[in-house]
């Protein structure tokens, strides 16, 4: 007996034109990215991908979207540190649109919690800057993009808020005492490391990204934030 499927047929072809335009991206840069492109990379007929997404635009939001749920998946993977949502962030806003205050952090987190959150993050960003190496280049060409365009901008800051709803909850619970902006911190900082290692004027002359040296920057910035926020 076949396994049934967990999502319907569109939704799996939605996912899949994402994925594809997703690779063509990171590969070629947004001038690979047309709908006839990405039909014959996904091995679809003619006309499928401008079918669920009939604008350029369009196929960029759900580019957005889909990469805000893969690394709000790899950020869950962090979640074991404490509750999350009960953070400001997606979905969780006031009557007028402002993050819900943070609860009272609870007393400073044992050494072993922070260790082990900094060696988390640590293998996350690793698996970035390696198996991930793909979809992180497609982000940073994709932010460019929302730079330029007015109505990829607000699709594309959307799309990153859940994953700085979960670094604040596990900042919280790692004892930030303003959690929402130690997680702005921390993103940036990340994000900054993971652009110098990818696409840096150094970055192709440097070796292969080191776990134990991640671990250690990782430490420092979690030090650093948890002292300021």
């Amino acid at each position: 007996m076949s396994t049934p499927r967990t999502r319907p047929p569109e939704a799996d072809r939605r996912t899949l034109i994402a994925d594809t335009a997703i690779d063509l991206v990171a590969a070629a840069g947004l001038r690979g990215l047309t709908h006839r492109a990405v039909d014959g990379a996904a091995g679809l007929p003619a006309g499928s991908t401008s079918y669920y997404f009939r604008t350029r635009t369009a196929l960029i939001g759900a580019c957005y979207a889909r990469l805000a749920e893969l690394d709000l998946g790899d950020v869950g993977d962090l979640s074991g540190f404490g509750e999350v949502g009960e953070v400001g962030g997606v979905g969780e806003v006031g009557g007028e649109g402002s993050p819900r205050p943070s609860p009272p952090p609870a007393p400073g987190p044992a050494p072993a919690d922070r260790e082990a959150a900094a060696a988390a993050l640590a293998g996350l960003l690793h698996r970035w800057l390696t198996v991930g190496r793909a979809r992180q280049l497609a982000r940073f060409e994709l932010s460019l993009e929302a730079a330029r365009n007015p109505e990829l901008e607000a699709d594309f800051h959307r799309a990153g808020q859940g994953a700085r709803a979960r670094a604040a909850g596990i900042l919280a619970a790692l004892g930030a005492r303003r959690p929402e902006e130690a997680a702005e911190l921390l993103v940036a900082w990340t994000d900054g490391l993971l652009y110098d290692r990818l696409a840096g004027a150094l970055a192709r002359s440097r070796p292969a990204p080191d776990l134990p040296e991640l671990t250690s920057i990782t430490r420092r910035m979690l030090d650093a934030v948890l002292v300021e926020g």
